[in-house]
């Protein structure tokens, strides 16, 4: 069975290998250049023509030390003090991620989701244009969905074959998941990407990447539980102690004076923190 990676973008780094030999781009990096390819692709449109690493960095929402780090698996593109040529960067991050000659994608599962996704427009503007959309349901067959009609599951082996698609994506119930995904791989499709939380089974020569959007929202769920819970014990006690210790002290007696004064010299070696909660 293949690696199956558990995040949202990105591009295997097998399938780089062809455009970049000898270079083992992390997945991490990737799913940067992914970013980056976007940011690019926005200054274009507004006609920019030189970028500096720290205004990339910045739009892409990372350090210019991560950037350049990322960029120097491209090889040599930037110029010192001048910055980066925007057009040629693109170019660049385009080939390593094979998109030069876009990819044809086919979708099974025509329901809310993949209806969804097949009328997002950014993804013809990224080089990713459906060419076939499949479901199993009478009332759903021979609908038009963006000028594309929903054909019978049925026939999806034929028409993979003739429309060649570099990929497929699956968005049907997870209990159909595994049969579509047979039915994909007997015809010849290679990679993969799948809506479906279970766990799909296919050869090491085919690439499957899982989105499961409710794993997503788990991650955003702890991170907000984290971010709003109280002060541990020790910090809170911490600080009430620093708020007391501020304060001025009471007037004193001849007497009391006297008593302090007395105690002083065998308390000095003692820890400040004696009587007070610290920390472990």
């Amino acid at each position: 069975m293949t690696e199956q990676h558990e995040a949202p973008s990105g591009v295997s780094g097998r399938a780089l290998q062809k455009t970049v030999p000898n270079k083992d781009i992390p997945q991490a990096t990737v799913g940067r250049l992914a970013t980056y390819l976007r940011v690019l692709a926005m200054l274009a449109e507004d006609g920019v023509l030189i970028v500096s690493s720290e205004e990339l960095a910045v739009a892409a929402g990372v350090n210019s030390a991560k950037l350049r780090k990322d960029l120097s698996f491209l090889g040599p593109n930037g110029v010192r003090g001048v910055g980066y040529d925007v057009a040629k960067l693109r170019t660049r991050i385009e080939d390593v991620l094979g998109l030069s000659d876009g990819h044809r994608v086919v979708l099974v599962g025509a329901g809310n989701l993949g209806r969804a996704l097949v009328g997002y427009g950014g993804f013809k503007r990224r080089g990713f244009t459906v060419v076939g959309i499949f479901d199993n349901d009478p009332s759903v067959i021979g609908r038009t969905v963006a000028g594309l009609p929903v054909r019978d599951v049925a026939v999806l082996h034929e028409a993979v074959i003739a429309l060649d698609p570099t990929i497929a994506v699956i968005t049907v119930p997870d209990d159909a998941a595994q049969g579509v995904c047979d039915r994909l791989v007997a015809a010849g499709v290679q990679s993969i990407l799948s809506f479906a939380p279970s766990v799909l089974d296919a050869p090491p020569a085919v690439e499957v990447r899982r989105v499961d959007l409710a794993v997503e929202m788990q991650m955003l769920s702890f991170e907000r539980t984290r971010n709003t819970e109280p002060e541990p014990l020790a910090e809170v006690a911490s600080a009430v102690s620093g708020r007391i210790a501020r304060r001025a002290p009471a007037p004193r007696t001849g007497a009391a004076r006297a008593a302090i004064t007395h105690s002083t010299s065998h308390q000095a070696t003692e820890p400040s923190s004696k009587g007070s909660v610290v920390s472990p």
